[in-house]
């Protein structure tokens, strides 16, 4: 088709406009706009950020939730050249901050509800970008002409995304129209039934806007041309209710899948249109993907293994490879997709035999242009053009690829590597086991202890004693936890990722180091 051999949104949003005009690109609350009046809009909105000074290369951020407008300012800046920065908006103020200083950007646009925590953001900074709430925006859009302007080419950066931050100050990176529509090509020439759309499709936009989850729910739209319906942020309700819109394909982490399909309104909503229900930030546990499969029984499950930095899903487990009586392959993150290769290597870069754990790396046209304003970090993470993910995997004779854990978060116990994830597959076995994620705390022989974080399943309870034995005979004895905490839920990030760090923290409490 045309319009995969198209790099640029400039390009993409020029196309559709011509090719489908009366379709409609964006909706929320049921106010939506067709391909035809966002292409002139975006042109207005060209013209807008201009006045105000912005250029090709200028940041523009964005803080609140996800919506309609966000998206046009994106696309549109896009178009220009302009890199946007959507911010978390569940961040404090000193966060927000961070990143506005750290990007230079000279408009922070603002959805309503937000004036309170940018102006304390702004407060703190010694060069604050100008704030622009949704209404005053929108006004100068409307009263803005249609502007001619040069557009932005395929390597030129158009989204500046801030990694998680699990540990230390976020890092900025850089995406470019390359980086973010180049897989296309090689999806579609692979044939894959997922890579494929029909013209009555939608995507449902519900994961948060500062994540590849989110924002590049956006991008898939605009590329495949079909209609996006934006949801400020993810509750079952929403979800339910776009199932009954018509929506044929979401991305949901499974915490989240799990609330929607569990939800009391799930059994009576017609589910029948969607195609795909893309996932990731974990595997699916078996007793939910046979309770999904018989709430929405028409899809087919995609896991999705990906990063900012490599501007999300460099690895994919088809729904070929999802059994209801579970099988190896559902412990996988899939393999490679069309376009990405993925290797596994040692300390010094080698690549490893499969089935030796180390490092995954991947090598893609989608890999980042680097971390903003930080060479020596970005020449770190990539090498030779490969990314290096941080995970710690191995990849099987068929080229599926198991994570282990992310490298950072390896314990190492009485001179033994010990990969959380390994432990945390092996109690998820317990009957009584909702959730666990496994940690090391200081300990003065071993330097480092296994401790379970166990969160009970609904009505059960959780023996400290019974999981150590359980674990005992199924792992290695140094990988066995030497103690269990049962807490009530886990803490987790707003792309719903466990954040070990703060159940390491009282542990580590007073120590220069989180290793012993």
């Amino acid at each position: 088709m045309a319009d995969t051999e198209k790099l640029t949104f400039d390009e993409l949003i020029t196309h559709w406009a011509q090719e489908k005009p009366h379709q409609t690109a964006l909706e929320q609350d049921g106010e939506a706009i067709s391909f035809a009046d966002l292409e002139e809009r975006s042109r207005r909105i060209v013209a807008m950020l201009r006045a105000r000074g912005v250029e090709k290369g200028d940041r523009i951020a964005w803080l609140g939730k996800n919506a309609r407008h966000y998206f046009e300012l994106f696309y549109s800046g896009a178009r220009l050249g302009a890199v946007m920065v959507p911010i978390g908006w569940r961040l404090a103020a000193p966060e927000v901050a961070y990143i506005l200083a750290d990007t230079g950007a000279k408009l922070l646009f603002i959805d309503e509800g937000f004036d309170d925590l940018a102006a304390r953001a702004c407060a703190e900074m010694e060069a604050s970008p100008t704030i622009l709430d949704t209404p005053t925006a929108k006004a100068e859009i409307d009263g803005a002409p249609a502007a001619q302007f040069d557009p932005a080419g395929a390597d030129d950066a158009v989204l500046q995304l801030y990694t998680s931050g699990t540990t230390g100050n976020p890092k900025g990176a850089v995406l470019t129209n390359a980086n973010l529509f180049s897989l296309r090509l090689p999806a579609e020439a692979a044939a894959q039934p997922w890579s494929s759309w029909d013209e009555d499709e939608a995507i449902l936009i519900c994961m948060p806007c500062a994540h590849i989850g989110g924002t590049g729910l956006g991008i898939m739209a605009i590329a495949a041309g079909i209609r996006a319906i934006v949801q400020a942020e993810f509750t079952p309700d929403g979800v339910l209710d776009a199932f009954e819109q018509g929506i044929t394909r979401l991305f949901i982490v499974p915490a989240a899948l799990q609330m929607v399909v569990q939800h009391p309104r799930a059994k009576d909503t017609d589910m029948s249109a969607v195609k795909y229900v893309m996932y990731g930030a974990a595997p699916i546990p078996l007793d939910l993907l046979r309770e999904a499969v018989q709430t929405i029984p028409g899809a087919g499950f995609l896991q999705c293994y990906g990063m900012t930095e490599t501007t999300g899903t460099i690895a994919m487990l088809p729904p070929e490879d999802h059994a209801l009586d579970g099988n190896q392959r559902m412990r996988s993150a899939g393999k490679a997709v069309p376009g990405a290769e993925l290797k596994v290597v040692g300390e010094d870069g080698t690549e490893l035999p499969r089935g030796e754990v180390g490092e995954l790396v991947c090598k893609s046209p989608s890999n980042m242009q680097g971390y903003w304003n930080l060479p020596d970090a970005t020449k770190g993470a990539l090498k030779d053009g490969w990314m290096h993910t941080g995970d710690a995997a191995y990849m099987d004779e068929d080229g599926y690829v198991y994570i282990q854990d992310r490298i950072k978060d390896m314990i190492i116990s009485g001179g033994e590597n010990v990969y959380p994830a390994q432990v945390e597959s092996a109690i998820y076995g317990h009957p009584a086991v909702g959730e666990v994620a496994v940690i090391g705390v200081p300990d003065d022989t071993w330097g480092e202890a296994v401790k379970a974080c166990v969160v009970a399943k609904p009505g059960s309870e959780v023996d400290a004693e019974d999981i150590i034995s359980f674990t005992r005979e199924r792992l290695a004895g140094f990988k066995v936890p030497k103690t269990v905490d049962v807490i009530p839920e886990m803490p987790r990030n707003a792309s719903g990722k466990i954040l070990r760090r703060e159940l390491r923290a009282p542990y580590w409490e007073g120590r220069d180091r989180q290793v012993n």
